[in-house]
């Protein structure tokens, strides 16, 4: 059998796309390109903003069509919140909500297996054995809408194991530590497509990185939903030591992977600031292996667009966190998404972004377009500025963010840094700073793809710094 995957949106999406892939794999399929014909194709959707949905529905379709008779399976958030418009879709055979993602291997196995012996009711043989013993994977609740699982379903963590596969060059890997949020921003669904707060143990954690990291992978990304919200949940136990009192859950994660022998680092893949304060971040900066980035969503610069956000923090106490850190390392690199045009905001709030965009001297800002989501507090306001202005408004921010990424390389010029090589072609390494800049040098004898080299920044390009070979880190 084979089988093609398309994953859309976050990091938690990839990680979990890469486990339901390891499951197929483990069952003797063949795992084929997204462009190849497969006997069932999976879409891991994203629903974050409209433009999501539409490529979702886009990618549903261009995939059916290389093999009419293939199995088409979608899951992800746009399965969860969106699963009436899917219904509707002819060219979807399975849809699957969030929290089933671990038994979409054993659905498919025994979908194709009755399929194969035409008979809906017997157990299938080989070469698609089902080895079925969980009833909760019935065939005959999937596809159906009632089936879908709601929000307040989506309250255990799905365990889906530990998860070896990382990116294709075999030098950064996922670990998932935690599942949905409760902040309720009110232009999001995820908290109505990935439910309330739900963690894995500790201890599976530190599994899962030591097994990476017997696997040669040298930079370890936590990622989550909600990430800082990791063991936040009423309930949650967990074997706190004594020097782990006063520490968030996320803290102690991190404290117990950076106790791993090793040369690696690790890099948190998110946190936000209606979680996080100053102090807590500052507090992160003791752990000698965590690197010196994080991506700290903005949003908006105004605080009363923060307010119509329900954002729960003020512009200032976004940028206290931002110079402490600085305070720090003035080199600590900080990245964000921020959203233009949002209902309500003035063109003194988006001046107020723009300013905070320059204070913040972000190395990459993400900015979009506010896009309505039906279901969400802000929904009910009104798509209220025009569609012109907020184009407007986005190119300004896209290129606020551009300037101010090109400010924060030429801070990093002549430093030597230390890189995690991705790729080697051509006499040319690329990969990225422990401070989230790529790099793009002229390798040399020691230059190993997938190991760390020492690099002196001496010039920018569009995405980052170019650089050349040098002996010691910064």
């Amino acid at each position: 059998m084979k089988a093609a995957f398309h994953t859309l949106g976050c990091k938690v999406n990839q990680y979990e796309t890469e486990a339901i892939k390891e499951e197929f794999a483990a069952r003797g399929a063949e795992i084929v390109g997204e462009d190849d014909w497969a006997d069932v194709y999976v879409i891991n959707t994203c629903t974050v903003t409209n433009m999501a949905d539409r490529k979702s529905r886009q990618y549903i379709r261009r995939m059916k069509k290389l093999n009419p008779q293939g199995l088409m399976v979608v899951t992800g958030c746009y399965a969860q919140v969106g699963a009436e418009d899917l219904e509707k879709m002819p060219d979807v055979d399975m849809i699957v909500g969030n929290n089933l993602k671990s038994q979409i291997c054993q659905m498919v196995f025994q979908e194709l297996g009755r399929k194969q012996s035409h008979a809906n009711e017997e157990k299938c043989g080989d070469p698609y054995d089902t080895d079925a013993e969980n009833p909760q994977t019935d065939i005959e609740k999937i596809g159906k809408i009632e089936d879908i699982l709601g929000y307040s379903e989506l309250s255990s963590y799905e365990d889906m194991g530990i998860v070896t596969s990382g990116e294709s060059h075999m030098s950064r890997a996922y670990i998932k530590v935690q599942e949905g949020c409760d902040r309720f921003c009110s232009y999001c669904l995820i908290p109505y497509a990935r439910g309330g707060i739900r963690s894995r143990s500790v201890r599976s954690i530190v599994q899962e990185a030591e097994e990476l990291l017997s696997r040669g992978y040298r930079e370890l990304v936590l990622t989550g939903i909600n990430t800082a919200l990791y063991a936040m949940e009423d309930g949650f136990e967990f074997d706190r030591r004594a020097d782990e009192q006063d520490l968030s859950g996320i803290e102690i994660a991190i404290k117990r992977v950076n106790e791993l022998p090793g040369d690696f680092r690790i890099r948190l893949s998110s946190l936000e600031p209606n979680v996080v304060d100053k102090e807590h971040v500052e507090r992160l900066l003791r752990y000698e292996k965590l690197c010196h980035h994080l991506h700290l969503a903005l949003q908006a610069g105004s605080d009363h667009v923060l307010g119509l956000m329900n954002r729960n923090y003020t512009r200032e106490e976004y940028l206290e966190i931002v110079r402490a850190l600085r305070e720090k390392d003035p080199l600590f690199g900080i990245t964000t998404d921020i959203i233009a045009g949002f209902p309500g905001e003035t063109e003194e709030d988006f001046q107020d972004t723009l300013d905070a965009v320059d204070q913040a001297g972000f190395g990459r800002v993400h900015a979009f377009k506010y896009s309505p989501r039906k279901g969400t507090r802000a929904y009910a306001a009104g798509d209220t500025v025009d569609g012109n202005e907020k184009n407007r408004r986005a190119r300004l921010l896209e290129e606020a963010g551009e300037e101010s990424a090109r400010a924060f390389f030429r801070k990093n010029l002549g430093t030597t840094a230390r890189v995690l090589v991705e790729t080697v072609e051509d006499g040319t390494g690329e990969g990225y700073t422990e401070n989230y800049i790529r790099v793009r040098f002229k390798a040399d004898a020691n230059t190993r793809q997938g190991e760390f080299q020492n690099v002196r920044l001496v010039g920018i390009y569009d995405e980052g710094c170019l650089g050349e070979a040098a002996q010691e880190g910064r």
